[in-house]
């Protein structure tokens, strides 16, 4: 057990907060694929879909036509235990996403504890169900919904595209999550930026590589997510690419990620 004050890990359960206001980065497809790999290598994950369009749903399989969704979690309509479903992934469950958070800010607006809910609803299933790691798939946006995963989340996991306006996006994000840390969430740290889309034929994947390494230092995972045309095909099959196609670039990668984390999460158990 180490002090929930300055980050560290609480106990067995570990959420993390798949964020990045800027959309089509790969934050989505990092977040069922790295809850895949996770999964394959024995640990117990939920994938919690805040994003109203419910990309990490479909993409793990699951229809979106359900009867309670996060939407009816945030709102007190149902626990988080009444809507998780299991996916065809062993060790790989989902609380599902509808159209209907597109409304849920406004209508947290005058709940109690609005910052809270997600948290509130982990805290309240946590004895119900052994899960070892909690993803969140946040909007690709700084609302209501993400500031509710960065509240109930112990890190971050940025996923970041190798492209030209990385760092300025990234810069937003990161004075977010410290504006949470100071205000809403003594123990949020960043996990790690996890480089996406990297194309070794284009100098400006080199570029970017190199100023987000010189900027945060061994908070960038080693691991590159290559860009990759089966990672691209998997969600309209419905599946991570790590069923899709196990054997190809951005499997490897995702699988080496999974790793990576794991390291960390080790290292910050034995400080």
């Amino acid at each position: 057990m180490f002090d929930a004050a300055n980050g560290m890990v609480r106990g067995g359960l570990r959420i993390l907060a798949v964020a990045n206001q800027k959309g089509g980065v790969g934050k989505t497809t990092t977040a069922i694929n790295l809850g895949t790999a996770l999964a394959a290598i024995g640990e117990k994950v939920l994938v919690i879909d805040l994003d109203p369009q419910g990309n990490a749903t479909t993409g793990l399989g699951l229809d979106r036509d359900v009867e309670h969704s996060t939407y009816n979690m945030l709102i007190g309509e149902a626990s988080l235990d009444q809507i998780v479903c299991e996916t065809d992934i062993p060790g790989l469950a989902c609380a599902p996403s509808s159209l209907d958070l597109l409304g849920a800010e406004l209508e947290l607006a005058d709940f109690d504890r609005k910052v809270y809910r997600l948290k509130d609803a982990i805290s309240a299933m946590e004895g119900s169900k052994a899960f070892t790691y909690v993803l969140v798939d946040c909007p690709p946006s700084l609302n209501l919904l993400t500031i509710n995963a960065l509240s109930a989340a112990d890190a971050v996991l940025v996923p970041l595209q190798c492209e030209y306006f990385a760092l300025e996006g990234l810069s937003q994000l990161l004075r977010t999550v410290e504006r949470v840390r100071n205000t809403l969430n003594r123990r949020l740290m960043i996990q790690g930026v996890v480089l996406t889309m990297y194309d070794r034929r284009n100098s400006l994947s080199d570029q970017v590589a190199q100023d987000v390494r010189s900027v945060l230092g061994d908070k960038v995972y080693q691991t590159v997510i290559p860009r990759n045309v089966r990672v691209s095909e998997a969600p309209s099959h419905g599946k991570p690419v790590l069923l899709y196609d196990g054997q190809c670039a951005g499997s490897k990668a995702y699988i080496r990620l999974a790793s990576e984390i794991i390291r960390r999460e080790q290292d910050l158990r034995a400080a």
